[in-house]
């Protein structure tokens, strides 16, 4: 076995690696998590500077976290995977003064999350900031970013440009995506539209996760009165941010131009009969089970209420990349007969 022939500057940098690990293990005992992602940058930062002006590779780094480890035997987080992670938190995030005003807020398991799922910095930075603002855990922000959350954010046929104030109408416009994952349902090809809305209330909790954070449910197939008759409206919130209510008309099919003009007396009936004076104009969100955009454009451009239509879906779209790589029909079933046993 040959013995490792280490740089020469080695020992000086492990020994003053080994100070700023003592420094901050004085000064916070690695209990702040700021603290400890901010260790975690510099030591990425100057394994970073070792590769590019020494020419270190991947068994002295290797080294270098049997060494960490034997030094400091109490303190977990030093294993050569964690190290490269930490290396590559320093690639991502360059500046200092960001790292401190974003991802320094994060726990380092989702920061690592981060760097495995998210590949460019807009999109990273947008998760960060979601993830302070609504308190993620680990598992939640995980989902998220496997669901694409932030390509459907704000993605949302509406009208709220002319219906409703800025900034009220840009703030309407980012609570709506596009489309809608329901991927913690079951149903058959049979199902009606009051079988989806029995399986969102089933699963509440979920689905006010996949709305996003300030909706406050207020009820379903929520009875309002309008000139002697009775109307029942599928789902009922409030957003708290917005100070409005929400009305969610749930479709199984494709979007039609008439479910707009449904949605808009539902608000305008919404607005006389439910709305308080301090609240902002209900909004309404027409959930289809696939739309042609154009015609939603078109049906929404002529209405005085903020409505927006957007579609649901059960399962995750694949990638692109991952729907050119799987066969087709066709080829799954000159494969199956191909594998068919010989008629006797």
């Amino acid at each position: 076995m040959s013995t490792l022939t280490l740089p020469s500057d080695y020992p000086q940098f492990l020994t003053e690696l080994k100070g700023h690990i003592r420094e901050t293990q004085v000064r916070a005992a690695l209990a702040v998590n700021s603290e400890l992602v901010q260790l975690y940058w510099r030591i990425g930062r100057s394994i970073l500077q070792q590769e590019q002006q020494q020419g270190w590779g991947a068994k002295v780094v290797a080294r270098l976290a049997t060494d960490l480890r034997t030094e400091f035997p109490a303190i977990t987080g030093f294993s050569a995977r964690n190290l490269r992670y930490m290396k590559a938190f320093a690639e991502q995030w360059a500046d200092e003064a960001i790292l401190q005003q974003l991802a320094a807020k994060l726990p380092w398991f989702h920061n690592c999350i981060l760097l495995d799922k998210v590949k460019n910095p807009t999109e990273r930075t947008w998760y960060v900031q979601q993830t302070i603002e609504n308190g993620w855990s680990r598992n939640v922000l995980a989902a998220q970013v496997e669901s694409g959350l932030y390509h459907r954010q704000g993605r949302a046929v509406s009208n709220f440009s002319r219906t409703l104030p800025a900034p009220q109408s840009e703030l309407a416009q980012q609570i709506l995506k596009d489309p809608y994952t329901f991927d913690f349902l079951s149903l058959g090809a049979e199902a009606q539209e009051r079988d989806l809305e029995r399986g969102l209330l089933e699963h509440v909790r979920s689905f006010l996760l996949e709305l996003g954070k300030g909706f406050a449910l207020v009820g379903s197939q929520y009875h309002l009165e309008v000139g002697g008759q009775d109307y029942y409206l599928d789902l009922v919130f409030y957003h708290l941010k917005l100070r409005c209510f929400v009305i969610i008309d749930l479709k199984m099919g494709e979007f039609k131009p008439e479910d707009s003009g449904k949605m808009n007396f539902y608000l305008a009936a919404a607005d006389d009969l439910l709305r308080h004076p301090t609240d902002q104009p209900t909004i309404g969100l027409v959930l289809c089970k696939s739309q042609n955009r154009v015609v939603a454009e078109y049906a929404l451009r002529g209405l005085s209420q903020p409505i927006g239509v957007a579609e649901w879906q059960l399962t995750r779209a694949l990638p692109a990349e991952l729907r050119r790589s799987l066969p087709t029909s066709e080829e799954l079933d000159a494969a199956l007969g191909e594998s068919e046993p010989p008629e006797a």
